[in-house]
């Protein structure tokens, strides 16, 4: 899991889930004494408001951690975790609005400590109620908005720096996919020798990469290729301009710019894959 492709959104979910199980464990009405229930007390509390809340914040995450690789009855798990987060949001208001629902036996105390005359009216929430229909209200709304908000889109971590020039005669470090690391030719093997060129630019700090991977694609006069990282997950579409994409690129990890297609651009992934990255917005140059 790349825990790198967390949002802003995403931070918001899991503060709300906390906030969930913690008020999990106040009073759900308002009262006095050691008798009052928790939603501990209420198993049709605790599922349908705070565990649902707290197990669809959690597919939220991992979901994004994993780049909508895994699905639960064919639906990827963020959408799912969204489902329960809605589910929470609606079971939180029911809850707040009928605080006497499943108290049978909680009244039954009350009444018999009072003469039992069936007077104790339904009582007002309590702290746990209302911090839990808060949670869940937060929780549904960052769900949603985290695809829909620019700000919430921003990386909750951010991209790695790129890495630091090599001295004279010192060894690249890292793998493909990072600056500063050599880069094979497109369409090379690896490991197969590369041929030196004469009149190429030197690879300070890694930005720019071997004129092999240059001359990779035919491009415009004034552009030269490039490392760059995405603030979030993106989708790399096939050159063709099929609507299918084949390959998604994810933060924290470094790809080389090839061409430039008006605002898009042609990316090649660390297995030798080529596509034309649509939305550049915010990416970082390596």
């Amino acid at each position: 899991m790349n825990f790198r492709s967390l949002t802003r959104g995403d931070g918001v979910v899991i503060g709300a889930a906390v906030l969930l199980f913690i008020a999990s464990f106040l009073d759900t009405i308002d009262g006095d004494g050691d008798d009052i229930p928790t939603a501990w007390d209420n198993g049709n509390l605790l599922m349908s408001v705070y565990l649902a809340g707290i197990i669809g914040a959690a597919l939220i995450v991992v979901g994004r951690a994993t780049g909508s690789q895994r699905k639960i009855a064919g639906l990827d798990l963020g959408t799912f975790g969204i489902g329960l987060t809605f589910a929470s949001a609606w079971s939180a208001l029911g809850a707040i609005f009928d605080t006497g629902q499943s108290y049978d036996k909680f009244f039954e105390a009350l009444n018999s400590r009072f003469g039992g005359n069936g007077s104790v009216d339904t009582p007002d929430a309590g702290t746990g109620l209302i911090l839990g229909l808060i949670g869940a209200l937060v929780l549904v709304a960052a769900a949603v908005a985290t695809n829909i908000v620019p700000a919430l889109k921003a990386p909750l971590m951010g991209a790695p720096s790129p890495v630091a020039p090599q001295p004279y005669g010192g060894q690249p470090q890292g793998g493909y996919g990072y600056p500063g690391a050599q880069s094979q030719p497109y369409g090379a093997q690896p490991g197969q020798p590369q041929q030196p060129s004469f009149g190429g630019q030197p690879q300070g700090g890694g930005a720019t990469p071997p004129p092999a991977a240059a001359q990779a694609q035919p491009a415009s006069a004034d552009f030269s290729p490039f490392w760059f990282a995405v603030p979030v997950p993106r989708p790399l579409y096939p050159e063709d301009g099929s609507p299918t994409p084949i390959a998604e690129l994810a933060p924290g990890t470094w790809y080389l710019a090839v061409e430039q297609r008006g605002q898009s651009l042609v990316a090649q992934t660390q297995d030798g894959r080529r596509g034309v990255l649509q939305d550049t917005t915010g990416i970082q140059r390596g």
